[in-house]
C-alpha cells in the first residue's frame, strides 16, 4: 500500500479522497493556494504545504511546485481529483518521471482521450457505437459545409480538445454555420490551446447516461453501473441519478459490454467514464473521462463500492476487490450539485463568506463538502460549494428523500442554486423521469427559478408581517391582563 498520498486538488474532492485515505491509514499531505489558507482540506490533512497566491494557474496548475512538495514530503503517489491536473497526461508523465505514482490511468490511456476525435476513431474501430459525422478536425467554413450536408441538419460543433461542453453548439441550417464555426474555435483556442473543431449529428430527444468503468494493472476490468446525467445547463451537470429511467437489463449489458471494451482497446487502469448518448432507443459513445467523476458517490450509494479507496488500491499495484458478477445494485441515488450561484443573475457565481451553514442529515443523506461556517468561498475556482446525495428504496423515495434534506440544508451569507433545486423536484416531468439534456430550456426552469424566489420572498414577508401583528396583539392582551388583575387586586 501506498505509504502517503498527497492531493494535487481543493474543496470537497480532496476532502473525499483524505477520508479514504485515512480509513485505509494511508497519511496525507494538502496543498493549497493563499486563498485557501483556512480551506478544510487543509486543515484535514496530516500536513499542509502552502502552493501559491490564488489563482489556479499560480498554485493548483503549477506542476513543477506540486511535484517539489510531494517529494519533500515523501508522498509515493498523488490523488489528482478531477478538474486542474485530473486529465493532464504531462502531469501524469511528470509523476512517473519523478518516481510517484499517478492515482489515475496510464499517460497513453489519457492521451488517447484527450481527443475527442481520435478517440472517436479508436472506439469505432473497436466496435463501439458512436454518434454519426465525420472524424476528422474543420477549420474551413466550406468543408464545414460539406459535412454538416453529409451529416444532415441539425448538427453538434465541438471542440476536440475539449470538455465540460465548452463551446458546444448546435447548428440548425447552414445559414448559421459560418458563425457557429468561428465561435467554436474561438472558444476552443481560448479553453483548450487548439482551436480544431469537430461535426457530428445532432441527436433527437438526446439523454446523457455514462457507466463507471474501473480496472487494475492486471488487466481486470470491469463496469459498476450506469449514472444518468440528462439535467444539464450550458452542458453542465446539475443533477445525477442511479439508476437510469430509460435502463433495461439487456440495455445496461449491452453498454456496459460497450464500456468494459472501450477501456479495454486503451489499455485502461483505475477509475473512469464512458459517456454515451442516448436516443431512441440507441446508444452512442460521446467521450471517456479519464479520472473520477464528480458524481461517483451515487454509484457507490447503491453498489456498496467504495470508488476511492479502489482507486487506492489500484495505484498500490493490488488487485480489484471485485469481480463482474459482485457488482449488484440495491435502490436509486441522486446528487444535486450546489454552487455559490445568482439565481437571480444569470446563475453567475457568487463567491462569498458563508455567515450561517447547516447540512441535512437522517436517512439515506450523503453531503459532500469543503466548507464550514465562517468560511470564504474565493472567486478563482469553480462555484461548487458540496454535492447533496441520497439514497431511496426507489426512485419515488429517493425523491422526497431529496426534497427533505433541501428543505433542511442551511447555508447564508452567499447565494445558492439550492432553489433551482427545488424547483425541479417540483416539476411533474422530471417527477416521472420523462426529461432529456434540453429539459432546463424545454420546461423554461431558469424563469421558473426567479419566480419561486419571488413567491418564497412574499411568503416570508407575510410571514414577518404576521409575526409582528401577533406579537403586537400579544402585547396588548397582556397589558389589558396585567391592568385588570392589578385593579381586581385594589
Amino acid at each position: 500500500m501506498l505509504n502517503k498520498v498527497l492531493v494535487a486538488n481543493r474543496g470537497e474532492i480532496a476532502v473525499r479522497v483524505m477520508r479514504a485515505c485515512r480509513e485505509m491509514g494511508i497519511p496525507t499531505v494538502a496543498v493549497y493556494s493563499e486563498a485557501d489558507k483556512s480551506a478544510l482540506f487543509a486543515r484535514y490533512a496530516d500536513e499542509a504545504y502552502l502552493l501559491g497566491p490564488g489563482p489556479a494557474s499560480q498554485s493548483y496548475l503549477n506542476i513543477e511546485k506540486i511535484l517539489d512538495i510531494a517529494e519533500k514530503s515523501d508522498a509515493e503517489g498523488i490523488h489528482p481529483g478531477y478538474g486542474f491536473l485530473a486529465e493532464n497526461a504531462k502531469f501524469a508523465d511528470q509523476c512517473k518521471s519523478h518516481g510517484i505514482e499517478f492515482i489515475g490511468p496510464p499517460v497513453n490511456a489519457i492521451e488517447a482521450m484527450g481527443s475527442k476525435i481520435e478517440s472517436k476513431k479508436m472506439m469505432k474501430s473497436a466496435g463501439v457505437p458512436v454518434i454519426p459525422g465525420v472524424e476528422e478536425g474543420i477549420r474551413d467554413p466550406e468543408r464545414a459545409k460539406d459535412v454538416a450536408s453529409k451529416v444532415g441538419y441539425p448538427v453538434m460543433m465541438k471542440a476536440s480538445a475539449g470538455g465540460g461542453g465548452i463551446g458546444m453548439k448546435i447548428v440548425y441550417d447552414e445559414k448559421d454555420l459560418a458563425k457557429q464555426l468561428e465561435s467554436t474555435m474561438r472558444i476552443a483556442k481560448s479553453s483548450f490551446g487548439d482551436d480544431t473543431v469537430f461535426i457530428e449529428k445532432y441527436l433527437d430527444e438526446p439523454r446523457h447516461v455514462e457507466f463507471q468503468v474501473i480496472g487494475d494493472k492486471k488487466g481486470h476490468f470491469i463496469h459498476v453501473r450506469e449514472r444518468e446525467c440528462s439535467v444539464q445547463r450550458r452542458h453542465q451537470k446539475l443533477i445525477e441519478e442511479t439508476p437510469s429511467c430509460v435502463m433495461t437489463e439487456e440495455l445496461r449489458a449491452s453498454m456496459g459490454e460497450a464500456a468494459v471494451k472501450a477501456g479495454k482497446v486503451i489499455g485502461y487502469y483505475n477509475a473512469g467514464t464512458v459517456e454515451f448518448m442516448y436516443s431512441k432507443g440507441d446508444f452512442y459513445f460521446l467521450e471517456m473521462n479519464t479520472r473520477l467523476q464528480v458524481e461517483h458517490p451515487i454509484t457507490e450509494m447503491i453498489t456498496g463500492v467504495d470508488l476511492a479507496k479502489e482507486q487506492l488500491r489500484v495505484a498500490s499495484g493490488l488487485p480489484l476487490s471485485y469481480e463482474q458478477q459482485d457488482i449488484t445494485a440495491r435502490g436509486w441515488a441522486m446528487e444535486c450539485r450546489i454552487n455559490a450561484e445568482d439565481p437571480q443573475n444569470d446563475f453567475m457565481p457568487a463567491p462569498g463568506k458563508i455567515i450561517r451553514y447547516g447540512e441535512p442529515g437522517g436517512p439515506g443523506v450523503r453531503v459532500d463538502s469543503g466548507v464550514y461556517t465562517g468560511f470564504e468561498i474565493p472567486p478563482f475556482y469553480d462555484s461548487l460549494v458540496a454535492k447533496l446525495i441520497v439514497w431511496g428504496q426507489d426512485r419515488n423515495e429517493a425523491i422526497i428523500r431529496m426534497k427533505r434534506a433541501l428543505w433542511e440544508y442551511q447555508i447564508t451569507g452567499i447565494k445558492t442554486n439550492i432553489p433551482m433545486h427545488q424547483v425541479i423536484f417540483q416539476d411533474e416531468y422530471f417527477n416521472r423521469g420523462e426529461y432529456t439534456t434540453h429539459f432546463i430550456e424545454e420546461y423554461k426552469i431558469l424563469d421558473r427559478v426567479k419566480e419561486y424566489i419571488q413567491t418564497q420572498k412574499l411568503a416570508a414577508s407575510s410571514g414577518a408581517k404576521i409575526a409582528a401583528v401577533t406579537a403586537a396583539v400579544g402585547m396588548y392582551m397582556n397589558s389589558v391582563l396585567a391592568a385588570a388583575t392589578s385593579k381586581k387586586n385594589e
